[in-house]
C-alpha cells in the first residue's frame, strides 16, 4: 500500500508540474515548432504544417511578418508590399505628417495613388531570413568560475566572429540573442527595408476609439490599424529612399479571410514580442506587486493629470503630446492590471508552490543538491538587497524621462563630453546628431506643460524617497521659495526662467551656432544643465553602482536557476522569455470570467460602439460617415447577418511588441490584427494564467470595412487576396 501511495503521489506531482505550461501559454521559436509544438497545435485545430509557418527554402508565413520599426509587428498583405500594422504603431508617422491645416490624427489619411504615399525617413521593417542555434559556438571557452564581465567578454568575442563569418547576402545582416537567461544563443539573419511609406490610417476616433478609458479593457470597439508600403530598389532588394524605388514584391503575402471566427476556433499570433519575465522567483514577483509597480503608477498618475489638463484645452498641445500621453498611459494602466491579476490568481503563491516542488526534488538528488541546493535562498537574499535600489531606480527613471528639459540637457551633455574627449573635432562630429535629436524633442515640446510636469514630479523625487538618493541641487533649490512668486521654488525658476534650455530658439539659433569652446562654456553654466548633471551623478554614484553590482549577481543566479529548472523539471516544456525576436503563440477563441458575476463573450460588434458614442467627446466621438453606414447597415461583404463584427479575443500569449501582429486562422489566413490584452490578464508577462489571459484583436473584416466603405479606398482592398476558408469553392471552380 505504501508503494502504491508513493506512486500516486509521484504521478500527481508530475501532472502538477506538466500543467505549469497551460494550453495557450508560451512564445515559441518558429524554427522549433516542428519538434516541440506541431502535434499540440494540430490537436487544437491547426490545419497547416510547421513548415508552412517556417521554411527557409520556400516562402512561408514567416516571410509575411516584419518587425515594424523595431517596436511593433506588421504583416505583408499584398503582392505590392502593402503592410498592415496597428494605428498606435503607425501613430508617430501619422503625427509627424500632421499639421493644424492637415490634421491626419483627427481626419485620417488615405493615399489614392502610390505617388501620394508619404515617406518616413526613420521608419524601417525587418524580415527574418533564417534562425540558427549557435549556442555551442557562442559559449565556447565559458567556464563556471568566471565573473559576469569575463563571461560576457568571451561571448561577445565569439558572437562577433560568428557574425563576421555567417553565410548571408551583402544586403543582409545578422545578430545573436541570448535565450533562457543566457543558457542558449540563436543567430538571426535579417533583411531590412528603410523605404517605408504611409498609405492609410483612419482618424483617431476610429483607430484609437475609447482611448485611455478603453485601453487594456474588454469589450473593445477600436479599429486599431494603419497601412504602409515597403519600397525597394528595382532589383527588389533593400535600398535607401528614392522616388525611383518600386513597391516591394514579397516571398509571401497573407491571404485575408472573410469568414471570421467562432468559439474554440484555433488562432495563432505571429510577431515580435518585446519582453517577458516568466521564470522570476516568487520574491521578485512580490517586490513588483508591493513596491515597484505602485511607485511607477503613482508617478504616472501625476504626469498624466498634468498633460491631460493641457491637451483638453489646446489643440496644438494635443497634437504635440498625443503620442507621449498614450505611451505614459499605456504602461500606467497595464501595471494596475498586472497587480490586480497577480493578486486574483494568487501568482506569488503559485510560484512559491512551484519552488517548493523544485526544492524537494533538488534535495532528493545528491548532484542537484550540490549544484542547486541554495539557489533559491541566494536569489531571495539578492532581491532583499536590491529592494531599496530598485525603488530608487524607478523613481529616477520614471521622473527624469517625463521632464523634457532633462532630455534636452542630456543631449547637450553629449556635446560637452565630445568636446572634452576630442576637442572641436569631436564636438563638430556630435553636433549634427544632437541637432537632429533636439529637433525631435522641441517639435513635440511645450515649455509651460513641461514646467508643470517639473513642478509636480520633482516634488515626488524630493519628498518620496530617502535623502541619500536626492541630488543636492534639487534638494536645496526646492527648500528655497522664490520671493517673486511664493508658489514657485527657486529650483523651478532657475530651470524655466533663467535657463536657456526651455527655449528652442535660444538653443538652436544661438547656443548651437556659437564657437564650440564658447558653447560648451555656456552649457556648463546653465542652471537646468547643472541640475541634470547633479541628478545624474547622484543616481550613478548612490544607486546605479550598487544596483548594477547586485543585478549582475542576480543575472548569474537567474541563469543557474533557469538551467536548474530545465534539468530538474524535465516533464515541463519550457519556452524562452520574449526578447523582441520572432515568435509564434497559439490558442483558441474564448471568452472569460472577469470577476464575480461578470462574464465576457468573445466578440464585440458595432452596436456596442454606437452605445459608447458621445458626441464631441475626446474618447468616444464617432465620425458622421461611420454613423451613417451603421444606420443604413451598409456593411458590404464584411458584415455578417446584418451585424458588423469589430473585435474578438482569444487565449494567445502576447505582450508588447506583438502590437500589429497578424492573428491567423487554422489555415494561416489573416483573421485579425492583435493590438491589446484584457486588463485582468496583463500579468501574463510574469505569470500566464489561462483563466483570464486573453489577447484582443480587431477583426480583419472591420479593417476592410473601414478601408472600403468608410474611407472609399477600395483600391487597397483589391490588392489583397480575399478567401473563404470555411466555405471553400467546390472542386473545379
Amino acid at each position: 500500500m505504501k508503494k502504491v501511495k508513493l506512486l500516486i503521489l509521484s504521478i500527481l506531482l508530475i501532472v502538477s508540474i506538466v500543467s505549469q505550461v497551460k494550453a495557450g501559454e508560451g512564445m515559441w521559436l518558429p524554427f522549433l515548432l516542428e519538434k516541440l509544438n506541431e502535434k499540440e497545435m494540430k490537436s487544437m485545430g491547426m490545419k497547416i504544417s510547421a513548415k508552412d509557418i517556417y521554411d527557409i527554402n520556400k516562402g512561408s508565413l514567416k516571410d509575411a511578418v516584419v518587425s515594424f520599426g523595431g517596436f511593433c509587428t506588421g504583416e505583408v498583405i499584398s503582392a505590392k508590399g502593402l503592410v498592415l500594422t496597428n494605428h498606435h504603431c503607425g501613430f508617430d508617422a501619422v503625427q509627424n505628417h500632421s499639421t493644424l491645416d492637415h490634421n491626419y490624427i483627427r481626419d485620417g489619411f488615405w493615399a489614392k495613388t502610390n505617388a501620394e504615399e508619404l515617406p518616413n525617413p526613420t521608419l524601417y521593417v525587418t524580415f527574418i531570413v533564417r534562425i540558427d542555434d549557435v549556442s555551442k559556438q557562442v559559449l565556447n571557452g565559458v567556464t563556471a568560475g568566471m565573473t559576469e564581465a569575463e563571461r560576457q567578454s568571451i561571448i561577445d568575442k565569439n558572437a562577433q566572429q560568428i557574425n563576421s563569418s555567417v553565410k548571408k547576402e551583402s544586403y543582409q545582416s545578422s545578430f545573436i540573442k541570448p535565450f533562457f537567461e543566457g543558457n542558449q544563443y540563436f543567430l538571426f539573419v535579417t533583411e531590412t527595408y528603410n523605404d517605408v511609406r504611409l498609405v492609410g490610417a483612419p482618424p483617431s476616433s476610429i483607430g484609437n476609439f475609447g482611448k485611455d478609458t478603453d485601453n487594456w479593457m474588454w469589450p473593445r470597439h477600436t479599429g486599431d490599424f494603419s497601412l504602409f508600403r515597403i519600397y525597394a530598389g528595382k532589383d527588389n532588394k533593400p535600398a535607401a529612399y528614392s522616388p525611383g524605388n518600386v513597391p516591394y514584391v514579397p516571398r509571401k503575402a497573407l491571404s485575408v479571410s472573410l469568414d471570421g471566427v467562432a468559439e474554440n476556433d484555433f488562432t495563432m499570433v505571429f510577431g515580435f514580442p518585446g519582453k517577458t519575465t516568466e521564470y522570476l522567483p516568487s520574491t521578485a514577483v512580490q517586490q513588483i506587486v508591493d513596491i515597484n509597480d505602485p511607485a511607477k503608477i503613482a508617478i504616472r498618475d501625476k504626469a498624466l493629470a498634468v498633460i491631460d489638463s493641457f491637451m483638453r484645452k489646446d489643440e496644438q498641445v494635443k497634437i504635440q503630446y498625443a503620442a507621449k500621453y498614450a505611451s505614459i498611459s499605456n504602461a500606467w494602466k497595464k501595471w494596475q492590471g498586472e497587480i490586480s491579476g497577480l493578486k486574483r490568481t494568487n501568482g506569488v503563491d503559485k510560484k512559491k508552490n512551484y519552488e517548493a516542488q523544485f526544492q524537494k526534488r533538488v534535495q532528493a538528488n545528491p548532484q542537484w543538491k550540490t549544484n542547486y541546493g541554495t539557489i533559491l535562498d541566494d536569489l531571495n537574499a539578492a532581491y532583499a538587497e536590491l529592494k531599496p535600489y530598485g525603488l530608487a531606480r524607478d523613481y529616477y527613471l520614471e521622473i527624469t524621462s517625463k521632464i523634457e528639459l532633462l532630455a534636452i540637457a542630456s543631449q547637450l551633455n553629449s556635446l560637452v563630453k565630445a568636446y572634452e574627449q576630442n576637442g572641436e573635432k569631436g564636438y563638430t562630429e556630435q553636433l549634427e546628431k544632437v541637432k537632429a535629436k533636439l529637433n525631435d524633442i522641441y517639435g513635440e515640446y511645450n515649455a509651460e506643460v513641461d514646467r508643470r510636469l517639473f513642478r509636480s514630479l520633482m516634488e515626488m523625487y524630493i519628498k518620496d524617497q530617502p535623502a541619500e538618493y536626492i541630488a543636492p541641487i534639487a534638494k536645496n533649490g526646492w527648500a528655497d521659495q522664490n520671493t517673486h512668486d511664493p508658489g514657485i521654488t527657486i529650483l523651478e525658476a532657475l530651470c524655466y526662467s533663467v535657463s536657456d534650455l526651455p527655449s528652442a530658439d535660444k538653443v538652436k539659433s544661438h547656443l548651437l551656432v556659437a564657437d564650440p569652446k564658447m558653447a560648451v562654456a555656456a552649457i556648463k553654466k546653465d542652471s537646468a544643465f547643472l541640475l541634470y548633471l547633479d541628478m545624474s551623478k547622484t543616481y550613478n554614484e548612490k544607486v546605479a553602482a550598487r544596483l548594477n553590482e547586485i543585478q549582475n549577481r542576480i543575472n548569474q543566479l537567474q541563469r543557474t536557476y533557469m538551467q536548474a529548472q530545465m534539468e530538474v523539471m524535465k516533464e515541463r516544456k519550457f519556452y524562452p522569455d520574449a526578447n523582441s525576436t520572432l515568435r509564434v503563440t497559439y490558442g483558441n477563441v474564448k471568452g472569460y470570467n472577469a470577476r464575480d458575476a461578470v462574464k465576457y463573450d468573445y466578440y464585440s460588434y458595432m452596436e456596442g460602439l454606437m452605445e459608447k458614442y458621445k458626441p464631441g467627446d475626446y474618447e468616444f466621438d464617432v465620425p458622421a460617415r461611420l454613423r451613417e453606414l451603421y444606420q443604413k447597415k451598409d456593411f458590404g461583404q464584411y458584415g455578417k447577418n446584418g451585424r458588423m463584427p469589430v473585435c474578438f479575443i482569444a487565449a494567445n500569449h502576447t505582450t508588447g511588441g506583438n502590437s500589429g501582429s497578424p492573428a491567423l486562422d487554422a489555415y494561416g489566413n489573416l483573421i485579425g490584427l492583435n493590438f491589446d490584452r484584457v486588463w485582468e490578464g496583463t500579468m501574463s508577462d510574469i505569470n500566464y494564467d489561462p483563466s483570464i489571459c486573453r489577447n484582443i484583436m480587431v477583426d480583419i473584416r472591420y479593417v476592410l470595412f473601414i478601408i472600403d466603405k468608410y474611407a472609399g479606398a477600395g483600391h487597397l482592398v483589391k490588392e489583397m487576396k480575399l478567401v473563404h476558408p470555411k466555405n471553400p469553392a467546390p472542386k473545379g471552380e
